[in-house]
């Protein structure tokens, strides 16, 4: 892939047009805004391009193709939202500052889709795909689990042989090989109400059942294998005098092992099935909304030949678990070798303080060129 093609200050001035959409996970105008510009170039440049419909609710997600329809040799994945709400990018829009570049979703995607289509537009004006089968989806809902985009990813992992999960790499560089599941659980209590002096006997308090279970399940945490449990939103009763008829508690779960979460799930059914205080009923709902991501023998082999690539490159190459979720997670239990990370280098995501570092830009683009490259010459 020849980077005398690519302009910088091009790559730049497009990034600042997709930065200044506000594209939250529920704004369908605007991740269907960022996939109509995507789509528009992609279409120029002769692929196919499908719009899937996902609902009302979110905007659509785009499948691109070089070959109409078959099995996948690359899935080159991203999401197109951001966890940012309406007019933030009039309060804090794209901006330039020295090696840095901030705005609403500049790292936690939009740079790394960016990226991906100049990957793909350069080595196809070099004639250096061959016949690799490349699909690049891109998804509206990444942020809040993939909800309505899953079978669909799903759908695209049954037939792709290699995937390339386009998040953005670490500060210091580093790609993703393993990720912790993610787990949502919604537990709504309801207990009976009275008068908290005059005849509290006669109540059954939700939130001393919430307590009761918020420690339960705390002590589920186990640090060695890699699981916790916060129960990071509590909500309960009305005002101090009343025994609490209702209670609610978001509980958020992280593992590294698929067993872990059958033994979470095992305890909120025993919980709720014998609840402390017997009057407090508890609807549990919610699941594992994204599998770990364990590597394969094939995903580690797919992790040593990227590195390889890096050392042809002058791209230090180096692997790390984390304990957030990716769409990567999706596709893993499909046995489908996925590596993750390869996008600009940045930091601080999901806050005001996001930024890319631009003399990441073109080295990152070129390993990802690179090892596109490699598997077009593999195949």
């Amino acid at each position: 892939m020849d980077l005398q093609r690519f302009s910088l200050e091009t790559y730049l001035k497009e990034l600042e047009v997709l930065v200044n959409i506000d594209s939250g996970s529920r704004m369908p105008e605007g991740t269907g805004a960022v996939a109509e510009w995507f789509a528009e170039r992609f279409q120029t440049m002769g692929w196919a391009v499908k719009k899937r419909d996902l609902g009302p609710d979110v905007g659509p997600g785009l499948e691109i193709r070089n070959q109409p329809e078959g099995a996948i040799d690359l899935l080159l994945i991203g999401h197109m939202d951001t966890v940012f709400g309406p007019d933030e990018t009039q309060r804090r829009p794209f901006k330039k500052e020295g090696n840095h570049l901030t705005g609403p979703g500049v790292y936690d995607m939009k740079a790394s889709l960016l990226s991906g289509y100049y990957a793909v537009k350069l080595l196809q004006e070099a004639n250096e795909l061959g016949d690799l089968s490349i699909c690049l989806a891109f998804n509206p809902d990444e942020e809040i689990s993939s909800t309505y985009s899953r079978s669909w990813i799903e759908e695209l992992g049954r037939i792709t042989k290699r995937a390339i999960v386009m998040e953005p790499a670490r500060a210091n560089g580093a790609m993703v090989n393993a990720r912790k599941g993610v787990g949502r659980f919604s537990i709504d209590f309801l207990g009976v109400p009275a008068h908290a002096g005059v005849a509290p006997e006669k109540g059954a308090s939700a939130t001393e059942e919430l307590a009761h279970w918020l420690l339960a399940l705390h002590s589920l945490t186990d640090y060695e294998k890699g699981t916790t449990l916060n129960a990071g939103v509590i909500q309960g009763g009305t005002v101090s005098n009343v025994v609490a008829e209702k209670a609610h508690m978001a509980v958020d779960l992280r593992v590294k092992y698929p067993e872990e979460a059958l033994r979470v799930e095992a305890k909120l059914k025993e919980l709720q099935e014998n609840p402390f205080n017997p009057r407090v009923q508890a609807t549990v709902s919610g699941s594992l909304t994204r599998p770990p991501l364990v590597p394969t023998a094939e995903a580690l082999k797919f992790c040593d030949e990227v590195t390889a690539i890096g050392e042809a490159v002058g791209v230090k190459v180096e692997w790390i678990f984390t304990g957030g979720g990716s769409d990567a997670n999706l596709l893993a239990p499909l046995n489908v070798p996925v590596i993750d990370g390869m996008g600009p280098v940045g930091g601080d995501s999901h806050s005001a303080k996001e930024y890319v570092e631009v003399d990441s830009i073109e080295p990152r683009l070129k390993l990802l060129g690179a090892t596109i490259r490699m598997m077009a010459q593999n195949k």
